[in-house]
């Protein structure tokens, strides 16, 4: 008989090895307090197919779902293809400062600026590539009007004019006006955006913008 009781005991053994391996999981009653657990979360309501009836997910599910969709909506898209065109304007004003500006330290502001922006307009500009998405909006053109903190044409056309410490003090404001647009361009799209990519570039323009505004505020 005791020959026939070792398999039976390593058995046993065996298994009770496999379940400190495994820590317990699984090898008694508590995989079903685990379980319970992991789905204690709230739950969320996802509706279901056409034809087919709502889903009750739970809030690991639901969070999961997001991370794996993150296509872009249009306000992704729209975000995108107007910060090209509000950027595009910074780089403009920066450009006349060389010829105009009267301190250096509005000089090398302005290489900060442009520094930080041409690498966004191209990352924004591969971004709507990458998507099958046009630069540009054909059919419903942004009116430059219309973007917060866009400089007009007679603004401009009056820091095109101006020279020395006029021109620091209208570029720092009309700047300022401009960085505060795009700010709240950006935290709109945080909002209303889907993509992750797109509110990753977003939080960067906030970051950039903000500091900047501090430094030109530090200048007036």
């Amino acid at each position: 008989m005791h020959h026939r009781r070792v398999p039976r005991l390593s058995a046993v053994a065996a298994g009770l090895t496999a379940c400190a391996v495994l820590g317990l999981v699984g090898c008694d009653s508590g995989s079903d307090d685990s379980g319970s657990a992991a789905s204690s979360g709230p739950s969320v309501i996802a509706p279901g197919e056409p034809g087919e009836a709502n889903r009750t997910l739970s809030a690991e599910e639901a969070s999961r779902q997001r991370a794996e969709d993150d296509s872009p909506n249009s306000a992704d898209v729209t975000y995108a293809r107007m910060m090209i065109e509000h950027h595009a304007q910074a780089l403009e004003m920066t450009e006349l400062v060389p010829d105009r500006a009267e301190s250096p330290k509005i000089v090398k502001l302005a290489e900060h600026i442009a520094a930080a922006q041409q690498p966004e307009i191209k990352a924004m500009k591969g971004w709507l590539k990458s998507h099958d998405k046009a630069e540009r909006d054909e059919g419903h053109g942004h009116d430059h009007a219309t973007m917060p903190g866009m400089a007009t044409q007679a603004q401009l056309k009056q820091l095109r004019a101006a020279d020395g410490k006029a021109f620091d003090q209208l570029f720092l404001t009309l700047m300022i006006t401009h960085h505060q647009g795009a700010i709240t361009m950006s935290s709109e799209v945080k909002g209303q955006g889907n993509n992750i990519a797109m509110e990753e570039m977003a939080d960067d323009v906030v970051a950039q913008q903000t500091s900047e505004i501090g430094r030109m505020r530090d200048l007036m």
